[in-house]
């Protein structure tokens, strides 16, 4: 019984110990959560690959005619990806996690056999559960999505249309429309953030020699290194003015 009792009191002196953190809630859990998530995909996105689907089109070279769409779709079933730091901003309700994994043979999103011989790979995620914190993270993912849509276009290639109309040596119509089906992998991030503005951008590379050795395969680019900077924007300046805010 003398037993019992002292466990009953250990037990008690701990639940008091945890109950300001208990009554604080999951929130900073679940953040952290969904940063190693994020940080999983970015690994599956940078070694795997993504599918992209993306159209650009441009009016009478007006930046308000502008309308452009990027789709990506990735699914892999893989293992080994290790979360190596975690970081909670407490203040910003901000959760970072760096995710890597170090690799052998592999077989990508083409279904191509790879042999990283032990490459490591890193990337790192961001996630949070404050609405407004979450508008500069998806402009930073908005801008990784570009960066990968720029190295598509660069290392696959897109198509081009144009239609132009001039009448009585008047411009009356000018459109030109770009499209991109692509897979895209090996990408490495190389920087990231925002700028004064709180646009957001990230630079990605691939090594095309790196890449040849790997694939085993020659890549057609004059340039040893791709390297692209990818934007996005926390809002939209032309649905707002469209909407008189």
């Amino acid at each position: 019984m003398r037993r019992l009792a002292r466990v009953i009191t250990i037990l008690a002196a701990a639940i008091l110990m945890c109950a300001p953190a208990a009554m604080a809630g999951n929130k900073k859990i679940m953040t952290i959560r969904a940063a190693k998530i994020v940080a999983e995909r970015a690994i599956v996105e940078s070694i795997y690959g993504l599918k992209i689907r993306s159209s650009e089109s441009v009016e009478n070279m007006i930046a308000s005619g502008f309308e452009g769409k990027t789709d990506t779709k990735t699914e892999a079933n893989i293992r080994g990806i290790k979360i190596d730091e975690l970081a909670y901003d407490a203040e910003k309700d901000i959760a970072q996690a760096t995710a890597s994994i170090t690799l052998n043979e592999f077989t990508n999103i083409d279904g191509q056999e790879i042999n990283f011989n032990g490459k490591t790979f890193t990337r790192v995620g961001f996630a949070t559960s404050t609405p407004e914190m979450a508008i500069p993270l998806g402009a930073l993912r908005a801008a990784e999505i570009d960066a990968y849509k720029q190295l598509a276009k660069r290392i696959v290639g897109f198509t081009l249309e144009s239609q132009t109309t001039v009448e009585n040596y008047i411009l009356t119509s000018d459109v030109v429309k770009s499209k991109v089906l692509a897979t895209i992998y090996l990408a490495r991030l190389i920087d990231y953030g925002w700028d004064d503005q709180g646009d957001a951008f990230v630079k990605m590379q691939i090594d095309t020699n790196e890449v040849a050795e790997i694939l085993g395969q020659l890549i057609l680019d004059v340039d040893p290194v791709i390297e692209v900077e990818g934007l996005g924007a926390q809002s939209d300046d032309y649905s707002k003015a469209s909407s008189g805010m």
